[in-house]
């Protein structure tokens, strides 16, 4: 199974390779990380010392890894601990980081990843959600490597996919210790997808026990401190919402003057195209990495371009959208939002955070519209109500507060790995 499969992987790669190499063409970004997707680890970190790696995709795992980072560290001085993303934006947050180094994870080839575990002679590798790498896996596996999936989710959108592989997913599952998941519903997926039941346990979401975004003194002076009038923040918008965001600018700005809107591409690299579509609207546009330190006046829109600021930025906000719902994408993550005690309005797409949406709009913590169109009246609503947008927000923190508790659990279920 191992060789159709690392075959099939070799070929996928070699097909797509010059669609990737088209795409960074310009930056040449693909071919400076090359080297470690191929398993060259950095030389600081290829040095056989003992260490825990734990992978996490992009931003948002790397997010939820924040504070694993710090609790392993401190329940086990005396192994390094590792962190590799694949995406280069989620690389540049996790070099905020307090790891002992940050790199590239290997393709799935098993010759490039059992360089990196000799490089790093881990002794646990921690999967942050669903990473389900064959030859990974089954590489530490080999190894003698505890391997845990933390945080796991499958979505109701993706388990007909891993369900329609279970003959073969069953043999690669077998091969990981411990399943610490999110909730009961993704246990239960994670157990019909071939997971052994008795390695599969509810530990909680992370995400409720990320840590603060810290202060944003310096972000608090660029946007004014609050003036000179309310400001939306719509935060990780994908391709296709920037559109709706726009018009529902215009909508709101007919009930509340001098609405300001801040708006953060998921992906920094749209910024551009983002900017000179709100230009065409009409809007005075200013990206946020053109101004450094200088205070945001005379405009309408600000992009923001910039890497580690959008957390911060929702304590700012007036009201707030989360993208990534507007459209088939699954939604992003709510709580940021939330844990400042915002009020949020999503989409109807929130497949990747349904219990968490759930219990936020069951408790009165979120609004949920069912279209694009919906989205202005809704964010008009909240700006011309500071008594709703409060009630929101305040709920919102609650539920956060209530349902921290998940790092405490997985790091024991970790150690018990280890012990």
């Amino acid at each position: 199974m191992y060789v159709l499969y690392t075959l099939a992987f070799a070929l996928a790669l070699v097909l797509s390779a010059p669609y990737y190499l088209w795409k960074g063409r310009g930056s040449g970004a693909y071919l400076r990380r090359f080297g470690q997707r191929l398993g060259r680890l950095p030389p600081s970190l290829d040095t056989r010392e003992p260490s825990i790696w734990i992978h996490a995709v992009s931003v948002g795992e790397v997010l939820v890894a924040r504070g694993l980072v710090d609790a392993l560290k401190a329940r086990f001085p005396s192994r390094r601990v590792v962190v590799s993303t694949t995406t280069a934006t989620g690389n540049a947050v996790a070099e905020s980081l307090p790891t002992d180094g940050v790199f590239f994870n290997p393709l799935d080839l098993p010759w490039a990843v059992r360089r990196v575990l000799a490089g790093l002679n881990p002794s646990l590798l921690v999967l942050v959600e669903t990473e389900i790498w064959p030859n990974l896996i089954h590489e530490a596996h080999r190894r003698g490597v505890r391997v845990a999936v933390v945080n796991g989710r499958l979505s109701p959108r993706s388990y007909p996919r891993y369900r329609r592989l279970r003959p073969l997913l069953s043999r690669v599952l077998a091969e990981v210790d411990a399943f610490l998941m999110q909730g009961e519903a993704h246990a239960e997926r994670a157990r019909q997808i071939g997971a052994p039941a008795a390695r599969v346990r509810v530990t909680g979401n992370l995400k409720y026990d990320a840590p603060g975004p810290g202060p944003a003194g310096a972000l608090a002076a660029v946007l004014g401190n609050g003036a000179p009038g309310p400001l939306w923040i719509a935060g990780s918008t994908m391709a296709g919402e920037e559109e709706a965001v726009v018009r529902a600018l215009g909508q709101a700005r007919a009930a509340v003057a001098g609405l300001r809107l801040l708006l953060a591409p998921r992906h920094p690299e749209r910024a551009a195209d983002v900017a000179a579509l709100a230009e065409r609207a009409g809007y005075r546009v200013t990206r946020r990495s053109a101004l450094g330190a200088s205070p945001w006046a005379g405009g309408d829109v600000l992009v923001l371009d910039t890497m580690g600021e959008l957390a911060q930025a929702y304590a700012l906000a007036t009201v707030v959208f989360v993208g990534g719902s507007l459209v088939p994408a699954g939604g992003h993550n709510v709580l940021e939002p939330a844990a400042a005690g915002r009020a949020v309005v999503v989409g109807p797409h929130m497949e990747n955070f349904q219990e968490i949406a759930d219990e936020l709009r069951s408790a009165g913590a979120l609004v949920q519209v069912g279209e694009a169109e919906d989205l202005g009246p809704a964010i008009a609503r909240l700006l011309t109500s500071a008594p709703d947008r409060d009630r929101l927000g305040a709920r919102a923190r609650e539920i956060v507060a209530r349902n921290r508790g998940a790092l405490r659990t997985t790091v024991e279920a970790l150690a018990g790995l280890l012990a």
